[in-house]
């Protein structure tokens, strides 16, 4: 272990490291202005303990806060009862606990429900929570918009402006459990599964990342099994190597494409880590998790781009040394992009043959597109940092001109054959 992690002793069945920084910044929190009130949603147990013994208080508090926000949904001090009314009002002068603010909830006629949630400056991130029989999945977004623009994907044509904090990512959770009435005692789990699959990529925004996970899978926190929390990655792979250093969740990596020359236009990070590295790097996580573990690989099937034949039979060849399950994702269109769905049929000769490779294979569902709550599809409001939103903006009304403008001179010279 190197002297910079501190384990962080749980009953749940995840390992819990951070750094020692998180617990000094817990600290700072206490002595900053009273004019600013900390937000305590979001701060991992070892961050709470520190918080509490610089109150005076015993660490033990830490263990009575957590219980009340993510096993009974508290969204006041006053609500906790078994903590002493002087601790409850010094609590309430200095602290508080403020999830972020939902502007909009729709849900979609298979069920799919999405969050628009406002995170400041002008900014909303989206949440989407899918239900399947047996379980309920979350696809939680780590960043206002995205660093990274995989050509197949909304949320990065719509830019980047800022990571999310640790408050922001697992309020998301927070909010979707209380809106199906899951914190209070004796209530069924809504959410099950956690996937960080939303905006953004998430080991760009490590720490807050990690924090939030630690919490999903904390018994204290919302007891989620690390098989059931997945983070997704397009492949940054000295991170992937940190993320073994600090937890074994669930990993899935977003491919698109066996070769590095296409990769390289899909997925643009693949110029710095082609798929040689990634892969490697995925061996070696998998290899720091101490029970047998796959990784899950993302595949976006693209009509005329990555779904012939040729291109299933070289993705068997590539991933022959790799545990893992490969999930198809039929591409599912925005108004920025020019890609199509493929076929049907092309889905099915895809699959079929990595089955006969004897590869788990699967095709995503494509669920909640009539609110635009599908994969790819999530785009939020993104105050952009890069201009990229607005390149794109122009680029797409430029091919729409002169897309109408080939059409017309098709009318007008049909009319003139006449």
């Amino acid at each position: 272990m190197s002297e910079n992690k501190i384990p962080v002793s749980t009953t749940s069945d995840a390992v819990h490291q951070v750094d020692n920084h998180e617990v000094e910044s817990a600290v700072r929190w206490v002595d900053q202005s009273q004019s600013e009130k900390v937000n305590l949603l979001g701060m991992t147990y070892d961050q709470l303990e520190a918080f509490f013994v610089r109150l005076g208080e015993k660490k033990f508090r830490a263990n009575q806060l957590m219980k009340w926000i993510y096993h009974l949904g508290a969204e006041s001090f006053d609500e906790m009862t078994n903590i002493s009314k002087s601790l409850r009002q010094k609590l309430t002068q200095i602290a508080e606990i403020r999830a972020p603010d939902v502007v909009s909830m729709k849900t979609s006629v298979d069920g799919t429900r999405k969050w628009i949630i406002q995170v400041g400056g002008g900014n909303c991130i989206e949440t989407v929570f899918i239900p399947e029989d047996g379980r309920g999945t979350l696809c939680v977004s780590s960043q206002v918009g995205c660093s990274l623009d995989c050509s197949f994907c909304a949320t990065g044509k719509q830019g980047f402006n800022r990571d999310l904090t640790a408050a922001e990512i697992i309020g998301q959770v927070w909010i979707a459990a209380k809106s199906f009435d899951s914190l209070r005692q004796g209530a069924d789990r809504a959410v099950t599964n956690v996937v960080m699959m939303g905006m953004g990529e998430p080991l760009l925004n490590f720490d807050n990342v990690v924090s939030a996970m630690n919490i999903m899978m904390d018994d204290l926190g919302f007891g989620i099994s690390k098989r059931r929390v997945t983070l997704s990655t397009s492949g940054l792979v000295p991170q992937i190597d940190r993320l073994g250093q600090y937890t074994d969740v669930s990993l899935a990596i977003s491919l698109h494409a066996p070769v590095d020359d296409l990769r390289d236009q899909l997925v643009p990070v693949n110029r710095k880590y082609p798929i040689k590295q990634l892969l490697a790097a995925c061996n070696r996580y998998l290899a720091t998790c101490a029970d047998k573990r796959v990784i899950t690989v993302e595949y976006t099937l693209i009509a005329g781009v990555n779904d012939g034949t040729e291109m299933a039979y070289q993705l068997a060849d590539l991933l022959t040394d790799l545990p893992c399950k490969i999930n198809l994702i039929p591409f599912n269109p925005f108004p920025e992009s020019d890609y199509q769905r493929p076929s049907n049929n092309a889905i099915a000769r895809f699959k079929d043959i990595l089955s006969k490779r004897k590869y788990t294979t699967t095709v995503r569902t494509t669920r909640g597109d009539d609110i635009d709550a599908a994969c790819g599809q999530l785009a939020g409001g993104v105050k952009d940092r890069t201009r990229r939103k607005q390149r794109y903006t122009l680029s797409h009304e430029l091919r729409r001109e002169a897309q109408e403008q080939e059409l017309e001179s098709k009318i007008a010279g049909m009319i003139r054959n006449k």
